[in-house]
């Protein structure tokens, strides 16, 4: 596991932004689809606008990537304003370039749900697998809607949500907790692990607690973002305030081991902002 720790949210989502560009585009050169897992919430959204403003700029294409996305509430239509269809098409897809038949969200309206979920599996098999998701992770160290105590082996399915993830996200409903629904379709943590690459972002002394349990602890499906430790190519890009509960040998440890890394970004991108 690679730990790549900036200054800031911003820093850390324009460099986050910037290595997934590299890798659609060293793909695009042989042709072949890349396909790209992607979050909702607000850990991402910086990410997207910097994506989005490399589109505009010209420097990256998303007309040959395919993309999955890794959760969606149960009882929200895709034109409902709180869904993830909605948040996607208003926060990234509206803006890119992306072919909309390369666009596959998990249908909360589902009249089956554990069918919808196994033609999600079958799709991603389809594509030839995820080759990068981009994840955020909650402060308790889920990833997606895998609450604490979800299987490391998991696979898409329905899940109830967790009071903890209820008041969090009810931030999007107007504060209102009794809004915000209380099961959800969701990648499984086996299908995440699936995926080539892994690369997750996280932000705020909220997460800090949840990032040393994922970083220096052992791996726990009480904390189910731990399943990176067995992950082979697996990236957490963080700010500062994200490492305070972290040793300080382990923050030194990384910030050696990566600064050419951030040397590199520093140099192509003008620094951080």
């Amino acid at each position: 596991m690679r730990l790549i720790i900036h200054e800031n949210h911003e820093a850390a989502s324009r460099w986050a932004a910037h290595y997934i560009a590299g890798r659609i585009t060293a793909r695009q050169k042989n042709d072949k689809p890349f396909v790209l897992g992607l979050p909702t919430g607000s850990s991402p959204l910086e990410i997207y606008r910097e994506l989005i403003n490399m589109h505009k700029e010209g420097k990256i294409s998303f007309a040959n990537v395919h993309t999955f996305n890794m959760d969606e509430y149960v009882g929200l239509s895709a034109d409902h304003p709180q869904s993830y269809h909605h948040f996607m098409m208003e926060n990234f897809f509206n803006h890119i370039d992306i072919d909309r038949r390369h666009i596959h969200i998990l249908d909360g309206m589902a009249k089956d749900t554990e069918k919808e979920c196994r033609l999600y599996e079958e799709a991603i098999t389809a594509e030839g697998g995820i080759e990068l998701f981009l994840g955020g992770m909650g402060s308790d160290g889920h990833i997606a809607f895998n609450e604490p105590g979800s299987s490391l082996r998991s696979r898409t399915r329905i899940k109830n949500l967790t009071e903890e993830t209820k008041i969090a996200n009810a931030r999007f409903f107007g504060g209102d907790i009794s809004k915000v629904p209380s099961t959800a379709l969701t990648v499984g943590v086996g299908t995440v692990m699936d995926a080539r690459e892994v690369l997750i972002i996280v932000s705020g002394r909220s997460k800090a607690r949840a990032l040393q349990a994922v970083v220096e602890e052992g791996l726990n499906h009480m904390w189910t973002l731990s399943c990176l430790q067995m992950h082979p190519k697996a990236i957490i890009v963080c700010d500062e305030d994200a490492t305070e509960e972290l040793r300080v040998r382990t923050v030194r440890y990384f910030k050696d081991i990566e600064k050419e890394t951030i040397g590199v970004y520093h140099r192509e991108t003008g620094g951080e902002r």
